[in-house]
């Protein structure tokens, strides 16, 4: 029997699959198109009818109209995040509704301009944190790239990282000391919000996963201590120490920054995860799948 007429058909299957994956980007490329063009189109609305008129009339005071609208200004110019309009955010809020109370010329004019057929019923104050929602939206976006792709170079699916309000910090090799092994090994680790992942390489001749990592271990943040044995001095490299409930485990680096920047981050994440007070229950239900550690060697 030929096997022609079945390599056509996969050939037919993957040409297919393609042209709905090509139609799925350009669709999703659109949308994000669109997106951008509705934001920055509200940006300017703020931009025209609000901040140069305001500044124009005098009838904010200049360190208030810079306090309400220095943010929307910023991004509308040069089309860019700040990291200074989620400090600022609390602060904006705060002025304009003191203005809103204080200053009745400024309440006059926010809506009449507000009745104006552009902003489509919109207000001033809806305006006004679009920034921090874009912020917060890219970040949450990023985020779940970071955990998808890390996701995707675990070998096999015992180990799901994927979970609901889990954050990812930063990865990178570091030599890992167990109290059961010998000597410092080198170890890709990841770490989350709540967990610390550490795992190795697969075997570089596998056939499927030669660029996949193997899970060794998942240590639950919530009970864990961290303190900075060495480091501490300009000398070079250093070591930190994790105390869980039933182990211990030792991070080396000869890298000063690399180490550092280890302790910060574990301490924040440490420190974050304490202060929101998870449950010990909810931590384990993240990790029925990822609960049997491999013994690190």
């Amino acid at each position: 029997m030929s096997v022609y007429p079945k390599q056509y058909a996969d050939v037919n299957i993957v040409e297919e699959q393609r042209a709905k994956w090509e139609k799925k980007r350009i669709r999703t490329t659109k949308e994000l198109i669109e997106t951008e063009r509705r934001y920055f189109e509200q940006l300017e609305l703020v931009s025209m009818y609000f901040i140069e008129i305001l500044k124009a009339k005098g009838t904010l005071k200049p360190n208030i109209h810079d306090a309400i609208f220095s943010s929307i200004k910023l991004i509308h110019s040069y089309r860019a995040y700040f990291v200074l309009i989620c400090v600022n955010q609390k602060l904006l809020v705060v002025y304009f509704k003191i203005q809103i109370k204080k200053n009745k010329s400024f309440a006059r004019f926010k809506k009449l301009q507000e009745t104006r057929p552009e902003f489509r019923g919109l207000v001033l104050e809806d305006l006004l944190t679009l920034p921090l929602q874009r912020i917060q939206h890219a970040r949450k976006r990023e985020n779940y790239q970071n955990i998808h792709r890390v996701q995707k170079l675990l070998k096999g699916r015992k180990t799901m990282v994927l979970a609901s309000g889990r954050w990812y910090i930063r990865e990178g090799w570091i030599n890992v000391l167990h109290p059961k092994s010998k000597e410092a090994k080198q170890k890709m680790v990841f770490l989350f919000s709540d967990i610390l992942l550490v795992t190795k390489p697969c075997h570089p001749l596998h056939p499927t996963n030669s660029n996949k990592f193997s899970c060794q271990a998942v240590y639950p943040l919530l009970e864990c201590s961290v303190d900075k044995v060495f480091g501490y001095t300009r000398s070079q490299g250093g070591l930190i120490s994790l105390t869980f409930p039933h182990e211990k485990l030792l991070l080396m680096s000869n890298d000063q920054e690399d180490i550092n920047d280890w302790y910060r981050c574990l301490s924040s994440a440490i420190g974050q995860v304490s202060s929101t007070k998870l449950t010990a229950s909810a931590t384990t239900t993240d990790l029925v799948s990822c609960s049997t550690k491999v013994g690190i060697d």
